[in-house]
């Protein structure tokens, strides 16, 4: 695959470089590729910060067993940072400087000069402030450099192995909650395990919980909406209020990637 040799040739005039890795594809086939041309010299860095679900955390543990990478855990809390818990439209600007921050910290400890994360041109269409924030901090992306699609990165990623070639996309914890509306580990805690009660009485894989004003309103692909009859969503109202939601519904237009970007009073 010529576009998959780019990546890799991308890496070979490296010496040591540190890839910021989270559960997901992309950053997945970057770690690859870093791997593949570097050898030993390519580490991962996944953030193990309290916005990332366990689910993601073990699938990113999962992705550098799979590629043989060596993977360093960054712990940190991320609730500590007030101008990222007020939860404005720049909170993933405030996350992304915030965990440049401590890459930066730890590549210098490492003596490693190049970091690198998983972001693609398809990503550069978005509202995405944290695109910024890991630009400022230095941050390069070479799937966007070797102009890497999201489709292309699912197709190399199935043709090297990678078990997550066909995971959906997913987002931290944090934009499950409406901005204005403050993010506390009691609202995160409670949304990780709404998705996964959805997840298990629908056997779904595509799951959004969203935590509006303390209601929880329920987002899957819009094809799938008719798993929730009335027996499903008896059950899942009943357990979601148990941990602590007021209200259940499911939103009838289906998942759609940041729906609840908007003020909220």
């Amino acid at each position: 695959m010529t576009h998959l040799n780019d990546l890799i040739n991308w890496f070979e005039d490296k010496t040591k470089v540190m890839v910021a890795l989270s559960g997901g594809v992309d950053s997945a086939l970057v770690a690859y590729a870093a791997f593949k041309e570097l050898g030993s010299s390519a580490i991962a860095v996944t953030a193990d910060y309290k916005t990332l679900s366990k689910e993601e955390l073990e699938t990113a543990k999962q992705i550098c067993s799979e590629i043989g990478i060596r993977q360093i855990l960054l712990d940190y809390d991320e609730l500590e940072n007030d101008d990222f818990t007020k939860n404005d439209s720049n909170r993933c600007f405030h996350c992304r400087l915030e965990l440049g921050d401590h890459l930066i910290k730890l590549a210098k400890e490492n003596n490693i000069e190049i970091i690198v994360d998983g972001t693609n041109i398809d990503d550069l269409g978005d509202y995405r402030p944290g695109i910024e924030a890991l630009k400022k901090n230095g941050i390069r992306s070479p799937l966007v450099e070797t102009n890497f699609s999201k489709s292309q990165i699912r197709e190399a990623a199935k043709f090297v192995g990678l078990s997550v070639f066909d995971k959906p996309s997913n987002s931290c914890l944090a934009s499950r909650i409406p901005w204005g509306q403050r993010i506390t580990a009691e609202k995160l805690t409670r949304i990780e395990l709404a998705e996964g009660i959805v997840k298990q009485l629908t056997n779904l894989n595509h799951v959004r919980v969203r935590d509006i004003n303390g209601s929880a309103k329920i987002e899957v692909d819009k094809e799938m909406i008719y798993m929730f009859d009335d027996v499903i969503l008896k059950q899942i109202t009943e357990k979601l209020k148990m941990i602590g939601f007021i209200a259940v519904e499911v939103d009838q237009e289906g998942y759609s990637p940041g729906k609840i970007n908007v003020i909220a009073d």
